[in-house]
Formats: C-alpha cells, sequence, structure tokens
C-alpha cells in the first residue's frame, strides 16, 4: 500500500470514527441532572432526645408530604437511602443523601455514616447506614430490620437496550470496611477497603400464577470504584453487556444473578412485595421489561462499609448506539 492509499484509509477510518459518535444519542433519565429536590421532616421520638431531620428526596415539589408520613415518588421515578422508620412506636429518621451546590445547579452527595439511637442516655445503638439512589421506591415507615431489600421496590418499567450509564462523579472511598450494628462505633473489620459501586440492569420480568416474579438478566453493567477522586470526571460511562456473560472477561463475582438473600424486590400484581427471581441469563434479543440503576458511596451490604466514604453524581444519562 503506497502512502496516498495509507492516508486516505486513516481518513475513511476518521470519518466513519465521527460519524459513529455523532449517530450516538444521550438521553437524561428524568430528574437525572439533579436538579429537583424536596425537604420533608421526620419529628423524631421525645424518648431519643425529639431532634428532628429534613430528609431530602429527588423529586418534584408536588410530591412534598407532611412531618411524619410515608413518602411515595409519585412524579420521580428515583428514591433514596434517606427513610423515615417507625420501629416500636419509635420514630426516627435518617438521612444519607444530600442536595449540594455544583456551579449554578446541584448534584447528589451520597453518604456512609454511623446513626446512633440513644434512650434516655443510657442504650447507645450503632448502625451503619451508606447512602444510596435507585430507580424504583422506598416502602416507609420502615418498621424493622428484618429482609432489607424487602423494603425496596427496585427497578421501573422500561423497554430499551441502551449502550451505556453515564455520569459525572467525584468519590472519596478505600477506607477500612466494618460492619458496625451495635453499641460499639468501630464494629468488626471485614478485612475489605470500602467501595462506591454503581450498577445498571436489564431485566426481562414475568408473574406466574401464584403471584411469584421471575427475571432473565438481559443486560449487566457494574462497577466499583476502589480510589478517591475528588475532581469532577464528566460523562463517565460503564457499557451494559448483554446475554450471558458469567464466562468472559468482565464477569465478577458481585455480578451474578441474584438470587436467596440478594434478590431484588418487587410488587406484583396483587399488591404484596415478591423477591424478583432472576432464573438465567437471556440474549441480546430478549426484549426488556424493567431497568435497575443503583448508585452507592458503599458496596459491602446493609451496615457495612466506612464512615467517611462519599459519592457525589451528577447527569446521569442513557447512551444509545
Amino acid at each position: 500500500m503506497n502512502f496516498s492509499s495509507k492516508i486516505a484509509l486513516s481518513l475513511s477510518w476518521l470519518i466513519f470514527c465521527l460519524s459513529a459518535k455523532a449517530q450516538e444519542r444521550v438521553e437524561l433519565l428524568p430528574f437525572g441532572n439533579m436538579e429537583h429536590w424536596l425537604s420533608r421532616n421526620v419529628i423524631e421520638s421525645g424518648i431519643i432526645g425529639g431532634n428532628t431531620q429534613t430528609l431530602f428526596e429527588i423529586g418534584d415539589q408536588r410530591e412534598k408530604t407532611a412531618d411524619n408520613t410515608a413518602y411515595v415518588n409519585r412524579f420521580s421515578p428515583w428514591a433514596v437511602s434517606s427513610v423515615y422508620a417507625k420501629v416500636n412506636g419509635i420514630t426516627k429518621g435518617s438521612v444519607t443523601v444530600f442536595p449540594e451546590k455544583r456551579d449554578k445547579g446541584t448534584v447528589a452527595r451520597l453518604e456512609t455514616h454511623i446513626e446512633t439511637v440513644s434512650v434516655l442516655g443510657v442504650l447507645n445503638i450503632n448502625v451503619l447506614a451508606s447512602g444510596t439512589i435507585f430507580l424504583g421506591q422506598m416502602l416507609e415507615p420502615i418498621k424493622d430490620t428484618k429482609t432489607p431489600q424487602s423494603k425496596l421496590i427496585t427497578g421501573i418499567p422500561f423497554t430499551k437496550k441502551p449502550s451505556h450509564l453515564q455520569f459525572d462523579y467525584k468519590v472519596q472511598t478505600g477506607g477500612a470496611s466494618s460492619k458496625i450494628n451495635g453499641l460499639s462505633k468501630t464494629g468488626k473489620l471485614t478485612g475489605q477497603s470500602d467501595k462506591a459501586e454503581i450498577h445498571i440492569l436489564l431485566q426481562k420480568r414475568w408473574e406466574d400464577k401464584e403471584g411469584n416474579v421471575h427475571a432473565l438478566r438481559i443486560g449487566t453493567g457494574w462497577e466499583r470504584m476502589e480510589k478517591s477522586v475528588l475532581t469532577w470526571q464528566n460523562n463517565h460511562r460503564i457499557p451494559v453487556h448483554y446475554g450471558d456473560i458469567s464466562r468472559s472477561n468482565v464477569y465478577r463475582d458481585y455480578m451474578g444473578l441474584r438470587t436467596g438473600e440478594k434478590a431484588y424486590y418487587t410488587k406484583n400484581s396483587k399488591g404484596k412485595s415478591v423477591p424478583i427471581i432472576e432464573e438465567g441469563w437471556g440474549t441480546a434479543d430478549d426484549e426488556v421489561t424493567h431497568l435497575i440503576v443503583q448508585f452507592s458511596s458503599s458496596n459491602g451490604g446493609p451496615y457495612i462499609g466506612h464512615p467517611e466514604s462519599r459519592l457525589w453524581v451528577d447527569n446521569i444519562a442513557l447512551v444509545y448506539p
């Protein structure tokens, strides 16, 4: 191949790449620009101090509720881990997600921290809570700590097939991870480093005649962030891999099908909260019925993380080829 031919081939490839890039479509998820927030108050029981906790939600001002009232996100698809709880008659608020200024707008700040419940200065219970935002709904008030996933309705109806999840972020992470759920503020070390975690899952769901909800995993995108990055990273992308990825080089154990204690929950046609049983891997040609997107400041599960972990997110979008 002569020099002129090489130049022509290089120019053709450059034009093809630019054309492919121009044909990409980036669609912001509803309320994904993190510009719309509302606040609500939880007035805690006098026996634990009677403090007022202000909880922040990603949503429309029309969704605002009265004090000490369960919140339902009717307009926004986003739910947060900040919750109103009423356990054995005691009212408590937990705040792990906050709006924060960025330039002329706002972002979501997800925090892992220790919640302390003190009864008359005698009993002090410490619980580690991580900050999470997700597509779905939180079922309030929280009445107990059993089966944490059953308190969340995870995922929303969806039929498209994006190539990537895109967002802006910065992160503070990597501290020693502990399980804190008791008297100690230090808890028990897990031997792992805390990580921020983001994932996108596409499912095909169906319900059987007994009201059980089943699913095939059609698409998977997942990232764990191990190191702090304290300057904004714009337009960061997580690729969505379609079909069975369990034998591919992108697969990690935590990306597996979610069953048993790890199963997400939804409401069936009878309005009952039930686990979503992922039966297996679908294919790229299968239809999609639901989308799951979740951002968390810690990755260890209930009560596990590092109390100084933070994740900031903004401009959450889906990319289509």
